[in-house]
């Protein structure tokens, strides 16, 4: 039987890390969660994979519990955390799953570190590094989360990220998720966000097995983002998932655990 402890801390880097590590198996998977969200929108997902993997789950800084917030979440710096504590884990090699702000992470995380990378899902997400005004636009929602708190940003974020009309259950799960966060851990991640990389030609460097996921109705990634996805990774299989917006391991739990399941059932330990 599954037994969950409290998420314990891995000091790095002056941040208290605070992650999940639950299941057994012969393989571990990373799974990094969405802005402005914490490791908890992994929870359907932990539950299902646990049972025949190790599954490790952190909070970026600044989100979740993981303190204190940086100036910037850069992906180079949230990548060096994840690294610190699968080191720490002694997790020599994992599958990384990543969503949306997750899936920048976890290209980072194959730039890094390439040997420990056994699989890579990419999820709602996309390889292109923001425009001058998307950064500006970021450090304008930075500034606003600052001074008006996560209510603002839940009411500004929701809409964007699940479907038009959506399940009222899956609005409340956003919202708690959302404020589980800090204002200050929000902008540090909208200024790392804005500072990232174009991953475009990452992509051709990926000799890992891949599985890239969206959500049918995602207006924040599209599916035509992940189409460029699966077409810059030699091999890669696409998964779409009608019914789901961006955050789609939330909105079409089902088949999007049934998706990595297989795929994480394919990899080598």
């Amino acid at each position: 039987m599954l037994t969950i402890t409290p998420m314990p801390t891995l000091h790095v880097s002056g941040c208290d890390l605070h992650f999940n590590d639950v299941g057994r198996g012969p393989g571990a998977v990373v799974l990094l969660h969405a802005f402005p969200l914490h490791g908890g929108m992994w929870a359907a997902q932990v539950e299902a994979l646990s049972r025949h993997h190790r599954v490790v789950v952190p909070d970026y800084r600044g989100l979740g519990q993981s303190t204190p917030a940086p100036a910037a979440s850069t992906m180079a710096l949230l990548a060096e955390d994840v690294l610190a504590l699968l080191a720490h884990l002694r997790v020599e090699r994992a599958a990384v799953a990543g969503l949306s702000m997750g899936g920048y992470l976890a290209l980072e995380v194959w730039r890094q570190a390439p040997g420990l990378v056994r699989g890579l899902a990419l999820c709602d997400t996309r390889a292109g590094a923001d425009t001058a005004e998307g950064a500006a636009g970021r450090e304008a929602f930075a500034r606003s989360a600052l001074e008006q708190g996560l209510g603002w940003v839940a009411d500004a974020m929701i809409p964007k990220l699940l479907k038009p009309d959506p399940d009222p259950a899956v609005v409340r799960q956003v919202r708690h998720l959302v404020n589980g966060g800090t204002p200050a851990g929000v902008a540090a991640a909208q200024r790392g966000m804005a500072l990232r990389p174009d991953s475009t030609a990452t992509l051709a460097t990926v000799t890992c097995p891949t599985l890239v996921v969206v959500g049918q109705e995602d207006a924040l990634t599209p599916p035509a983002e992940a189409e460029k996805l699966a077409a810059g990774v030699k091999g890669a299989a696409l998964v779409r998932l009608p019914g789901a917006g961006h955050l789609s391991n939330l909105e079409a739990p089902a088949p999007f655990t049934a998706a990595l399941e297989s795929f994480l059932g394919g990899l080598p330990a």
